[in-house]
């Protein structure tokens, strides 16, 4: 892997292909490229942090290094921690822990880029990095494509009875325009965080 020692102006979403949110229940979309012109919009991943301003329809922006707490830290070895700042939703923690629990919540970036793990705000509760994908009109399509076939290993089987029929549409209505499960099958590679930064080997 490379390593990028010098931050460079906003580097999400570096193939353009919409994978720049995270999600949270309670907030909704949280854009990591906002479409908005001005100093320090977008988010910056270099190897000791991360800096500029996310935008939450919801809830506005979030500062990811604001002065207090230091901001969102980089080990440099693509694991995340501190606290981001929304004015309207307090502190936001990228490397939490739950008491009795021994997994690993934190945000972390892979090998190619993409961000995964979650971070948690004690106002608004948990932001998704995991790459869920939000059901649309492309599933509805590829959903259609298999309507009434039958056989093993159909991406429309989602009641897994080895058949597409109206139990499995009521699963994709029950998602429709909603947040997806974690393995999605239908649709393309889903909404994620994605940066063209990559960690030390």
């Amino acid at each position: 892997m490379l390593l990028n020692s010098v931050a460079f102006a906003e580097n999400i979403d570096p193939n353009d292909d919409g994978s720049q949110y995270a999600y949270g229940e309670n907030v909704g979309w949280l854009n990591f490229e906002p479409n908005v012109a001005g100093p320090n919009v977008g988010a910056t991943v270099s190897d000791p942090e991360l800096t500029g301003f996310i935008w939450a329809e919801n809830i506005g922006w979030i500062n990811l290094s604001p002065a207090s707490y230091g901001g969102v830290l980089n080990d440099g070895s693509a694991n995340l921690s501190g606290y981001a700042w929304g004015e309207n939703v307090g502190w936001i923690n990228f490397d939490p822990n739950v008491p009795g629990d021994a997994n690993d919540y934190g945000v972390t970036i892979d090998i190619d880029g993409n961000f995964g793990g979650w971070a948690w705000g004690e106002n608004i509760g948990w932001i998704n990095f995991q790459g869920a994908s939000k059901v649309d009109w492309d599933d509805l399509v590829n959903f259609v494509a298999q309507w009434l076939q039958e056989g093993i290993g159909l991406e429309a089987d989602l009641f897994e009875d080895e058949k597409v029929d109206f139990l499995d549409y009521s699963i994709l209505a029950d998602y429709w325009l909603d947040d997806s499960p974690p393995d999605w099958q239908l649709g393309p590679a889903g909404y994620k965080v994605k940066t063209s930064w990559t960690a030390m080997p």
